[in-house]
């Protein structure tokens, strides 16, 4: 399989890799997934077919299931940035494209649960845009 992308937690305990192709890229806006990320959405990358292959720091990696859900998260116990995680019983693999050590291998391809979004983010294309911290 073809080698897809690299990916790596915050403090660089955990390493993977990614073989395979992606299906969809959904920027999620429900609650859960901001409640999960802090933010105004998620941003995952989803495959029925890529593999990941774990080369440091799998030992680092745990995974919280929402009961009664399907919303999972997997991450690094050291730092806590947000790990893949394979999910359906092994059918599906999630990749937060954050979590990634160069550009995923494509563009978002939906937005989901936008009922649900953050009013907060109405507008936000009019916030000023700096390239650094702002002074």
């Amino acid at each position: 399989m073809e080698h897809l992308a690299s990916g790596s937690c915050l403090c660089g305990a955990v390493r993977f890799r990614l073989s395979g192709t992606f299906e969809s890229f959904f920027l999620c806006h429900c609650s859960r997934c901001r409640k999960d990320t802090g933010s105004a959405h998620a941003a995952n990358l989803f495959s029925s077919g890529a593999s990941i292959n774990w080369l440091a720091g799998d030992d680092k990696v745990k995974t919280f299931t929402l009961p009664h859900t399907r919303h999972a998260k997997s991450f690094c116990t050291d730092c806590g940035s947000a790990l893949p995680t394979v999910q359906i019983e092994g059918r599906l693999l999630v990749v937060p494209a954050g979590s990634l050590d160069s550009e995923p291998p494509l563009a978002p391809t939906a937005h989901i649960c936008c009922a649900d979004r953050a009013r907060w983010t109405d507008g936000m294309d009019a916030a000023p845009k700096f390239d650094g911290l702002p002074r």
